[in-house]
């Protein structure tokens, strides 16, 4: 017993320095840390449901993932393998989810018949929209301008605006809530009477 956890301590020690070498981009320390876990990885990989011929591309990724983060490897937070071992189970859980997804193929896309009229957005007339459009934001109190512009145009976050307003999420949401409404209302009476 104690012969087989000396042996357990010096495989932990044996991987730990491998990793070490591999994040200085050490070819010769990844070959072997590879040869070293690549049975076990790929059995993790089998218990998480990876079908047998998908696990070669699951390996693939994980290795890619453990060449590429070595560095990031720290063996006082868990031992090398129960790293290793968590990079497989989410690389083969997520190449679980992906094809899980519907797939479309491109030829199948291309033969969904065209619809029978122009949608709405190819009749829409824009040209005549902006006009319009600029009035009524034009019309809306300072505030209000430089909210939508800040959050629609620039693309700020509702957080930092209520840091910017100082006001609460919740009342920028609901600022800008009601601002859209208006502005969606004006434009409409606008575009009905023009």
């Amino acid at each position: 017993m104690a012969c087989s956890s000396l042996a357990s301590q010096a495989q932990i020690e044996k991987l730990s320095e491998l990793l070490a070498r591999v994040s200085e981009g050490e070819t010769r320390a990844f070959a072997e840390l590879h040869t070293l876990t690549r049975g076990r990885l790929r059995r993790i990989a089998l218990a998480v449901g990876a079908a047998p011929h998908d696990v070669d591309d699951i390996l693939q990724e994980t290795f890619l993932k453990v060449w590429r983060n070595a560095a990031r490897f720290d063996s006082g937070r868990a031992p090398a393998m129960a790293w290793m071992s968590a990079i497989v189970r989410h690389t083969a859980i997520d190449h679980l989810r992906t094809r899980r997804q519907p797939n479309v193929e491109l030829d199948e896309a291309l033969a969904v018949p065209a619809a029978a009229g122009p949608s709405p957005t190819e009749d829409f007339d824009y040209v005549s929209a902006e006009p319009i459009a600029r009035g009524v934001l034009a019309r809306l109190p300072e505030d209000r301008r430089r909210l939508v512009a800040l959050a629609y145009l620039e693309g700020e976050s509702r957080a930092s605006l209520s840091r910017r307003f100082g006001v609460p999420v919740g009342t920028i949401k609901t600022w800008l809530h009601r601002t859209i409404l208006a502005v969606r209302k004006d434009c409409l009476a606008a575009s009905a009477a023009a």
